[in-house]
């Protein structure tokens, strides 16, 4: 699965990379760089036609030099030197994979190192983020059972202020009574006392004699 992952990856970066270098060979027109397909090995022959004897043949891949095209075949010098024609179907603009293969693998591996780092990274930071997200639930936790102890304790100390005010109504209300009571015997035993008084026998005053 690996293998195939990176097969498709450098698929993808060898499509990359040969864009640049067709639009130049667009741009130049008349830039004599050709590669051979990487499709098979192309024979080559002595003349521009199929007619002339097959003289050799040239590795898939292999860059060669274009010299003259004539029909559908095309004169082209190899790198060894040899000038032949091979069919013009078989000439590529863009490098050979089999040039670009090692560059791209290389290229491959420098970004398999570069999102490698880059993993690390941001599992670091998500390792960071959690351990402070983990410590802000963990207050905001302490913080909600504080607050309802707080909220327990305020509740306790309402009923507690609510027993006192009834107990403090029932002491008024039995002191105001007593004062009722006090105040009704006084006045009882004051109005019983003038009552009685004018009907108790005075003592007689002795008159003074002289003799």
């Amino acid at each position: 699965m690996m293998q195939r992952s990176k097969k498709v990856t450098l698929g993808v970066l060898l499509g990359a990379l040969a864009l640049p270098a067709l639009a130049q060979q667009e741009e130049g027109g008349d830039d004599a760089s050709r590669w051979v397909s990487d499709d098979l090995t192309t024979y080559v022959r002595s003349g521009p036609t199929d007619g002339y004897r097959i003289v050799g043949s040239l590795t898939a891949g292999e860059p060669v030099e274009v010299l003259d095209t004539e029909g559908d075949y095309t004169e082209v010098r190899s790198e060894s030197g040899d000038e032949v024609w091979v069919p013009s179907d078989q000439l590529q603009d863009t490098p050979s994979a089999r040039v670009q293969l090692p560059a791209l693998e290389s290229r491959v591996e420098e970004l398999s190192a570069e999102l490698s780092g880059i993993n690390d990274t941001w599992e670091g930071r998500i390792n960071a983020l959690s351990e402070t997200l983990a410590v802000r639930e963990q207050r905001i936790a302490e913080l909600e059972s504080r607050n309802q102890e707080l909220s327990s304790e305020a509740e306790q100390s309402r009923d507690t202020i609510r027993n006192l005010q009834a107990r403090l109504e029932t002491q008024e209300e039995d002191l105001l009574m007593r004062y009722f009571m006090y105040g009704g015997g006084v006045a009882g035993a004051g109005l019983l006392v003038g009552l009685i008084v004018p009907h108790l026998p005075r003592r007689r005053r002795k008159r003074d004699r002289w003799f």
